[in-house]
């Protein structure tokens, strides 16, 4: 029979965020993957990153087919957040989208990008990536919609003129305790991988998982946050009675899911814990909080504790 972890009666503390989502789509999905990898790149945590971002699905040919791609090539959808709490955090997201798509996907050979969110505010993020053209760029109706066309030595960079952005979720977590480093990473894997089969969430670590979670605050003025020393391993025996670690515990990984929302944040949660939960050596599963103080999204762990969606 397979022993099954401990999962804590406890929640991870979402906070709110405002996200951009869009469309690469590209000739094959070699390219599309280069685009993914560098317009997501160093962009874990916003603790020092200017945004956080990952994949949420491909969509197309060779991916989710019932979502089609605009030019019929296959593609993926993007996500990119900013803390809601940031008093320039509209500001900072167009930035995020200008830096990433002018430097990381316009560069990438074949690929061309749409946005997914028909929002009003909105960025006119086409226009200003368009002054690349240097004159030679000019408005189109291309695939029913209008976009941009900016003449490049590969051929042509096509990329919608409004980009939308709309209110989201951050932070959304578990933890992982393992008798050794493999048990706790493979349980970490098993999750991230069932976790990202829900549309409308990313994981933005390097693997979508974190080796080294976090608190916030530190003893240093400087930092915003530092290492979590009560779930540390190799500090168990200097803590003592401080340490917040299970017996036997070796290692902990933990998972970020940020997402459109609380409903889709809670199913990437439950899909994470159900298929983590019968690794070999994994001891508990839990969550990090901070009593509310963060965030008012609850992601419960059991459950039965969950409220209702408000309506």
């Amino acid at each position: 029979m397979t022993q099954l972890a401990e999962v804590d009666d406890t929640y991870a503390e979402a906070f709110r965020s405002i996200y951009a989502e869009f469309l690469i789509t590209a000739r094959d999905r070699k390219w599309l993957d280069h685009a993914v990898a560098a317009c997501t790149g160093n962009a874990s945590s916003t603790i020092l990153c200017d945004c956080e971002a990952g994949l949420d699905r491909y969509v197309g040919p060779g991916g989710d087919e019932s979502f089609p791609t605009p030019d019929g090539r296959p593609g993926a959808i993007v996500q990119l957040h900013v803390p809601r709490f940031r008093k320039d955090r509209e500001p900072a997201l167009e930035r995020s989208l200008l830096v990433r798509i002018s430097q990381n996907v316009l560069t990438c050979a074949t690929c061309h990008c749409y946005n997914l969110l028909d929002t009003d505010p909105y960025f006119k993020l086409g226009r200003k990536i368009a002054f690349f053209g240097d004159g030679w760029q000019f408005r189109d109706t291309r695939h029913g919609r209008p976009v941009w066309v900016i003449p490049i030595l590969g051929g042509e960079f096509v990329i919608d003129r409004r980009f939308g952005f709309k209110d989201g979720l951050m932070g959304g977590n578990l933890w992982f305790f393992g008798d050794s480093v493999d048990s706790a990473l493979e349980a970490a894997e098993r999750g991230a991988a069932a976790a990202s089969t829900v549309p409308g969430v990313i994981l933005p670590f390097p693997g979508g998982i974190a080796g080294s979670g976090s608190k916030a605050g530190s003893r240093y003025k400087f930092s915003i946050a530092s290492t979590y020393e009560k779930y540390c391993p190799t500090l168990r025996d200097r803590l003592g009675e401080q340490s917040g670690l299970p017996a036997g515990v070796q290692s902990v990984m933990e998972i970020i899911i940020n997402g459109r929302d609380l409903p889709t944040l809670v199913e990437s949660t439950q899909r994470a814990i159900a298929a983590a939960r019968s690794t070999p050596g994994l001891l508990r599963i839990s969550a990090g909080n901070y009593g509310g103080r963060l965030g008012k999204s609850f992601i419960y762990l059991d459950p039965a504790r969950q409220p209702a969606p408000a309506t």
